[in-house]
């Protein structure tokens, strides 16, 4: 790298010197530093120290390069927010890399690495990490406090196991574990609520993995690998599931079950051991894509896979059809009623412990959805997109059992005390209804840790979301919120998120900078003066730090 790189935030540039007439407003080299350094592409073998002299890098590209070690003067860009060292020759990574407290994006992807720092946890801001294509046999524990990582690549490795710490990283929405030797997937992996796209091909994985908590997950990539059989239970649990892909297995057998996957697009089953197909394969709304080739089927044609995904349902739902009641008899409610055919769906009452009636732009909730439940206990309740004008009276029936509840996109206009009584809540979604206040005797819902109140008429903040302790999650975007209490504010010691975007306020209280749990704390879209968009712009550390700069002392 020539010299003069290092040094273009000191030297004076050459037509500076030849060209005398710059008055102070043309001088542009002594007004900014720079802050992004592409080097890609070229033949570096070592980067200089000298790289401390750009203390205002925010991004440093040297990517396919012949680089076999990095300086360690790297840890001084305390404003680094992107590295991307992939495609070189690099045996390690050096420990002061660990000093980057604003480091976002770190991609060290196709090197020749066979560990990485112990101490790799520390760095905090972290949203993407790649490291696939090197040679790691093991991840660190630390990787546990990544918990703002949003995209976390482990392709092609030598990864035998992965660590179940990996379970804490709350954020991550793209796991990608692509050719390792996985032979199991960590149970405690099934709690990362976040997650949205799973690459598990080409492992050693003899059954699919359990998803319980993966409420969110669309894509499971799961091809070639040595799985024998789908467990049904299994699939109840994904009911978000777009993309389900289990090419080059050893499946055998489809279980009935499948169809709960209501949202399911494509499905990628070939090559495979399947002799037969469940019929009602040809009821999933949504199926798109549906591959079979390469199965031993009997008992669909081998011209009729050749003709298409939409002939081959249509094939399969004549043939429900053919097996169904006469055509002026009632079709029987099971356990698999499809819920397209029932106005409650059974099934997920008993399996799912989840009672949904949404979409229906319903002004009421039909008592025969509350008689449904019986005796089972129901933990999950999705009454959205109605046109419910209160809550529904019956629904403190369920008070022993539900602790997550979505009322959202409604014209609710007020709380009634019924749903006060739901002491086991955790999620309340309230979303897009016409709310302006919450009643005191929500105080009793002491286990709720997220309420989503965006999209009301709210003028001011809630006072008693301040008195529930366990509150982790507040969502109060697009109200008309004028103001908000600091102090009351830091008792909440659980509180990590705070979303205030586009409301009222006209201030931001300076001592809201004392709130050092708040891990997510969004502004923007007020029309407050400071702090400044380019403060915002920064994230909530940033703009922690700044309103505690901002107290009277």
């Amino acid at each position: 790298v020539p010299e003069h790189v290092w040094r273009i935030n000191l030297d004076t540039p050459e037509e500076a010197q030849q060209n005398l007439s710059f008055g102070a407003a043309d001088r542009w080299w002594e007004q900014t530093d720079l802050t992004r350094l592409i080097l890609a592409s070229n033949k570096l073998q070592s980067l200089s120290e000298d790289v401390q002299l750009l203390p205002a890098l925010t991004m440093l590209d040297v990517h396919d390069n012949q680089l076999t070690s990095l300086p360690s003067a790297l840890g001084q860009l305390e404003n680094l927010q992107k590295l991307d060292v992939s495609h070189n020759k690099l045996r390690s990574l050096p420990e002061e890399l660990l000093q980057l407290p604003r480091l976002r994006s770190l991609l060290v992807q196709h090197n020749e690495l066979s560990q990485l720092p112990e101490g790799l946890g520390q760095l905090l801001s972290l949203e993407e990490l790649d490291v696939s294509n090197n040679q790691l046999t093991a991840i660190p524990t630390s990787f546990a406090l990544l918990e703002n990582l949003v995209r976390l690549n482990l392709a092609c490795n030598q990864l035998k196991e992965l660590p179940a710490d990996l379970s804490a990283m709350k954020s991550l929405r793209q796991l990608d574990c692509t050719k390792n030797y996985l032979e199991t997937v960590p149970p405690k992996l099934a709690t990362m609520a976040s997650l949205e796209q799973l690459y598990l091909r080409k492992n050693k994985l003899r059954s699919l993995p359990e998803f319980p908590s993966c409420k969110l997950l669309k894509e499971l990539h799961a091809g070639e690998n040595q799985i024998e059989m789908l467990n049904a239970e299994n699939l109840k649990q994904l009911s978000s599931l777009c993309v389900l892909e289990l090419r080059d297995n050893k499946i055998k057998a489809v279980p009935e079950e499948i169809t709960v996957l209501q949202k399911l697009e494509r499905l990628d089953l070939a090559n495979n051991d399947i002799s037969r197909l469940p019929y009602t394969l040809g009821n999933l709304p949504q199926l798109k894509f549906l591959a079979l080739e390469g199965n031993p089927l009997r008992t669909i044609r081998r011209d009729l896979l050749q003709k298409g995904t939409q002939e081959l349902l249509k094939y399969l739902r004549s043939k429900i059809q053919d097996d169904g009641p006469g055509p002026n008899e009632e079709p029987p409610v099971t356990a698999m009623t499809l819920p397209s055919q029932s106005k409650v769906n059974i099934h997920a009452i008993t399996t799912l412990k989840l009672l949904d009636y949404s979409d229906k732009q319903a002004a009421e909730i039909p008592g025969a959805v509350f008689d449904a439940v019986g005796a089972n206990p129901v933990a999950t309740v999705n009454f959205s997109k109605n046109q419910l004008r209160e809550i529904p009276s019956r629904l403190v029936e369920l008070k022993d059992s539900v602790c997550d509840v979505s009322l959202g996109f409604n014209k609710i206009s007020s709380i009634s005390s019924e749903l006060c009584l739901l002491q086991k809540l955790t999620h309340l979604d309230l979303r897009n209804n016409v709310l302006t206040a919450l009643p005191e005797e929500m105080e009793a819902l002491k286990r709720l840790h997220t309420i989503n109140l965006a999209f009301n008429r709210f003028k001011v903040f809630p006072s008693v979301l301040y008195r529930l302790p366990a509150l982790e999650t507040i969502l109060l975007s697009n109200n008309q919120v004028g103001s908000i209490d600091p102090v009351q504010l830091k008792g909440m010691d659980k509180l990590g998120t705070l979303d205030l975007q586009n409301n009222d306020l006209l201030q931001v209280p300076p001592e809201l900078g004392n709130c050092e749990n708040l891990r997510s704390l969004l502004l923007e879209g007020n029309p407050f003066r400071t702090p400044r968009a380019a403060v915002l712009a920064k994230g909530t550390a940033a703009v922690l730090e700044y309103l505690r700069s901002r107290i009277p002392s």
